[in-house]
């Protein structure tokens, strides 16, 4: 059991490191999803890069880990406006409308994974 959570939590970590590799990447894939009433797009795309890596690294940390965990729900609160953001302008993703849709629901159980961690050990 306790070999399954570390998978979990391991996997988990890998998701946002590499979701936030992707940051630097695919930068301007990024700022398209930024709502227009956002500043800065540039710089926020970067920061919450780097955001994903730092916590995802620290989720793997016993004595960061659950302070990530927390920051990790935080994060994926802030940037839920841009998935509302790219359902509302599909044509700027070229993906079935589905996917679009699927993703909003799909933040609320990364929310309920991150959440998972937020137990001290």
């Amino acid at each position: 059991m306790i070999f399954g959570k570390l998978v979990g939590k391991v996997l988990f970590a890998a998701l946002f490191v590499a979701g936030g590799v992707g940051h630097f990447i695919a930068t301007d894939f990024y700022v398209k999803m930024m709502p227009p009433y956002l500043p800065l797009h540039r710089p926020l795309v970067l920061l919450s890069g780097v955001a994903e890596i730092a916590l995802g690294i620290l989720l793997l940390i016993p004595k960061t880990s659950t302070y990530a965990a927390w920051g990790l729900i935080a994060l994926l609160i802030a940037v839920f406006p841009a998935n509302i953001y790219i359902y509302q302008h599909q044509e700027l993703f070229h993906l079935p409308p589905l996917v679009h849709l699927l993703r909003l629901p799909l933040q609320g159980l990364l929310i309920l994974w991150a959440y998972a961690y937020t137990k001290p050990r």
